[in-house]
């Protein structure tokens, strides 16, 4: 049989430009495909859009660069849907490059919410070793463990901090992780000591051994996993964000593949008919 009755190869080439093409355009402007929103994330949406207005609550960075892909969509979706509720955010990190993170998150969202002023709708309280003995002191006297902000500020002279003199006066507390110390020892402390009201996001690789706290133990208030997580949380609030672009962008990329896998079978296909 004739070479010329072949199907022809596609040049690897074109298949690389179209994966590229694929994933730029949705990066650059979002899709918002339509994905389901996960029982877990309406947990975390449920708990932030159920507690009352000029509730004081809290959210913790626990996580540095490397893993901002996945966490600062999360930390930018819940600051801005706090803000919405008109509650007002005590910040903190028990990793060092996580204040570094919240202020970048906060830079983002005070964007959209121009009249929010520090000290009267937040306040940064920095950066603190220690782990779940850092939460364990702050659950029995905040001001022991920052007596001031991480501009140096005693917290009595901060507006937004009048009256929060622990865990009882926080509406909820929210650990953005990617590792230890984070979620976990929120978990372990923040609630099974305090009772307090924890959730929080992690990365992908790790929301898999955070499920059973939810689902079995019920020490947590949903959970965001990752970059669809992520994705999820920003169509509840109506946010086409970094999170919907990225998952957009796979989303894409995932079809582009089966479309050439399934015409890689139907070359191959053809070729062995041709030949028999």
């Amino acid at each position: 049989m004739s070479n010329s009755k072949v199907p022809k190869q596609i040049d690897r080439r074109y298949i690389y430009l179209i994966l590229l093409v694929g994933i730029i355009v949705p990066l650059l402007v979002p899709l918002g495909f339509v994905s389901e929103v996960s029982d877990l994330s309406k947990q975390v949406y449920d708990l932030v859009e159920s507690t009352p207005e000029s509730s004081v609550v809290m959210i913790s960075f626990d996580y540095e660069p490397s893993t901002a892909t996945e966490l600062q969509p999360m930390s930018k979706s819940i600051i801005e849907h706090a803000w919405r509720k008109n509650q007002r955010i005590v910040v903190l990190a028990l990793w060092p490059q996580g204040v570094q993170m919240a202020e970048m998150a906060f830079a983002d969202v005070l964007k959209k919410f121009p009249g929010k002023q520090y000290g009267k709708d937040y306040v940064n309280l920095g950066y603190k070793t220690g782990g779940m003995v850092t939460i364990q002191a702050m659950g029995r006297n905040l001001r022991e463990v920052f007596p001031n902000d991480y501009k140096g500020t005693p917290l009595d002279n901060l507006e937004m901090m009048t009256g929060v003199k622990n865990f009882n006066q926080i509406g909820y507390m929210m650990s953005m992780s990617s590792g230890d110390p984070g979620l976990k020892q929120y978990v372990m402390a923040a609630h099974d000591i305090f009772k307090a009201k924890v959730s929080g996001g992690t990365t992908a690789v790790s929301a898999p051994g955070f499920i059973p706290y939810v689902n079995d133990q019920k020490q947590l208030y949903g959970l965001l996993g990752g970059l669809k997580g992520a994705a999820e949380y920003e169509a509840m609030i109506g946010v086409k964000g970094t999170a919907t672009s990225g998952m957009d962008a796979q989303s894409v990329a995932h079809m582009i593949i089966i479309i050439f896998i399934i015409l890689g079978n139907i070359r191959a296909y053809k070729i062995r008919h041709l030949k028999q």
